[in-house]
């Protein structure tokens, strides 16, 4: 059931992993069939959490904020690993800032920082094979949402078959537009508004670097297995 009341938080990363686990019906989803993608360095933990449910492979999907050039917070864009550039117009317009500087700045982006991600995270290689998959995108929390549409884009090309949305809380508003865009979101606690996801926290500390690598690496592994069998 839908939880729409902000008094509710979790204890910690654990506790978040499992009520997101529990929102989802694992039985829904073919292990072979099903890969699982932290869409942020922190949406790994969950992604990982998910995938060992499901029993399938999980990977990471890079991707880099574009910012306005008056205004070093505020981000109107997005690039992915692959190059899919998605944009908040509404920002853009109220900067007046054209397109052809977001394009330029995206390709500088992917260049200075996106492909040196791909190497840090995954050694150069290329995100798993998604042709004809179910795809579950995983994040700690959506608020602006242009990670997660550039990620959706990003699936899309290349090939996912169904697109699903999974993290532990969301804003109710951003929660109904998700579903436009998505073939379903699974999420234990949608509510009114949102502030931070620290905030719904108890225990929010940072997750090492190289904790997010071994568990990129655990799958990166299983893949390599599974090819020489």
């Amino acid at each position: 059931m839908i939880n729409i009341l902000e008094s509710n938080y979790f204890k910690d990363r654990e506790d978040a992993s499992a009520q997101l686990v529990n929102s989802i019906d694992i039985k829904n989803f073919d292990a072979s069939n099903t890969v699982v993608i932290g869409i942020s360095e922190d949406g790994v933990y969950f992604a990982d959490r998910l995938a060992r449910e499901i029993d399938c492979m999980m990977d990471i999907l890079l991707s880099e904020p574009i910012k306005a050039p008056n205004n070093e917070e505020t981000t109107i864009a997005m690039i992915s690993e692959t190059k899919e550039v998605v944009m908040n117009k509404s920002l853009i317009n109220a900067f007046d800032i054209s397109e052809d500087f977001v394009y330029t700045t995206a390709q500088q982006r992917y260049d200075d920082s996106v492909v040196s991600y791909v190497y840090r995270y995954r050694k150069g290689e290329d995100i798993l094979p998604l042709d004809g998959k179910d795809v579950i995108l995983t994040d700690e929390c959506v608020e602006s949402g242009l990670t997660m549409m550039v990620s959706i884009k990003s699936v899309i090309q290349r090939g996912a078959k169904n697109v699903y949305i999974a993290t532990p809380i969301l804003d109710k508003s951003v929660y109904h537009n998700l579903l436009t865009v998505c073939d379903g979101v699974f999420c234990p606690h949608i509510i009114e508004h949102y502030i931070s996801v620290e905030y719904y926290f108890e225990q929010f500390p940072p997750i090492e670097f190289k904790d997010i690598v071994k568990m990129i690496d655990f799958y990166a592994n299983k893949r390599y297995n599974d090819t020489i069998q």
